[in-house]
């Protein structure tokens, strides 16, 4: 059995198996998820499992370079976002509009559903390396 946080299978397949500048999305649970793109799901009920719970568990896992986020987020949920970037730490986080984030997402090799109901809760995240 796995000692480290991560434990649900389909997602730490999914970080396992990514590669330099791979992306990773972490989605509330209305973000629409393109039909070809993975879908792990971990959507509960309404905030189980929290989006931030979900984000720490995957940063303790991933090596991360770089963040895309939607602009609205800093607007829309400023509580969130600011713990977003407290997690994220010195990780360059860029922001764009929440439909080019949307369209982005298509590119992803995964998107991990929570049960967050925040407006613009949602990262991608860009995978790095450890060396």
């Amino acid at each position: 059995m796995k000692k480290t946080v991560l434990l649900n299978q389909p997602l730490s397949s999914a970080v396992a198996g990514l590669g330099h500048l791979d992306t990773l999305v972490i989605a509330d649970a209305g973000l629409p998820i393109p039909s070809a793109t993975q879908r792990i799901d971990l959507a509960v009920s309404q905030g189980i499992p929290p989006f931030l719970d979900v984000l720490r568990a995957v940063l303790a896992e991933m090596q991360v370079q770089g963040a895309v986020i939607a602009s609205e987020m800093a607007s829309h949920s400023p509580t969130l976002h600011a713990a977003l970037l407290a997690a994220l730490g010195d990780v360059p986080v860029t922001a764009i509009p929440h439909e080019e984030f949307k369209a982005r997402t298509a590119a992803a090799r995964a998107v991990v559903r929570t049960g967050e109901f925040t407006p613009y809760a949602n990262v991608i995240l860009i995978a790095g390396v450890t060396f």
